[in-house]
């Protein structure tokens, strides 16, 4: 093979060689974007599935929380002013206690109206949907629970405020049904374009080996890497469960 040859077998193969790169590295490119697409529509359905079960489970708890509050709270005060009402029609004196009874139970179905429309929630800043919730316990004598904020709020996509606000309830419903504390702490943390949450109870406390919340505990981390917000649980046996999650503004 003569020189001459070389040079035209070497100018036709460069530019073949040329094609065959950038088809392949295209080929590459192609996969790859395909695979990030259905990678973001994946987390899109992920998002959306858990929103709707936040959606759900905040409605569940809310309607169990109604019906609570109807039957043994509201209820109660209703039967107690019909007993006062009667006893008054042979001592009208008791008609002041009368009047009181039933301004008690008008001053409840005002604070649990706030609660039947679940919906509500996306009209309510985050504070706003806690603070009822911390109110609730205090009305009821579930436990003595306080809230504190930090720095000025800023809002907060609504889509992802039932998510933090669902993540709170379960920590707030595990705190009350299992923990066995007498208070409970709230903070909400606006500084560095960033907002710290942190629940804290004085309850028994757990450790990892006892899986203390289960799936509720698996439902919370898992909801809080779809909104890209680091969460942990710290709990000492005997001396308390502390929530700390982290929500950075884009």
């Amino acid at each position: 093979m003569d020189e001459k040859e070389i040079i035209i077998i070497t100018a036709i193969a460069i530019p073949i060689s040329l094609v065959i790169i950038v088809i392949v590295l295209f080929s590459v490119f192609s996969r790859r974007k395909n695979r990030l697409l259905l990678e973001q529509e994946r987390a899109i359905k992920a998002f959306e599935r858990e929103l709707a079960e936040s959606q759900i489970e905040i409605r569940e708890e809310t309607l169990r929380n109604i019906s609570w509050e109807l039957h043994d709270n509201i209820g109660q005060l209703m039967t107690l002013a019909k007993i006062q009402a009667q006893m008054s029609l042979e001592k009208p004196a008791m008609i002041t206690e009368v009047s009181e009874t039933i301004g008690a139970g008008i001053d409840e179905l005002r604070a649990l109206s706030k609660l039947i429309n679940p919906e509500a929630l996306k009209s309510l800043s985050l504070r706003e949907a806690v603070s009822l919730e911390i109110e609730r316990f205090n009305r009821l004598k579930f436990i003595d629970a306080q809230i504190s904020v930090i720095g000025t709020e800023l809002p907060i996509e609504p889509n992802i405020q039932i998510i933090l606000f669902r993540i709170l309830q379960e920590f707030f419903s595990n705190t009350i049904k299992h923990s066995k504390a007498s208070s409970l702490n709230v903070l909400l943390d606006y500084s560095n374009n960033k907002l710290d949450i942190t629940a804290k109870d004085n309850g028994v406390g757990f450790i990892q080996e006892d899986n203390f919340m289960g799936i509720g505990l698996k439902n919370m981390k898992m909801r809080a890497k779809l909104i890209n917000s680091t969460f942990s649980i710290d709990s000492i046996k005997g001396e308390g469960t502390a929530l700390h999650l982290e929500y950075k503004f884009v």
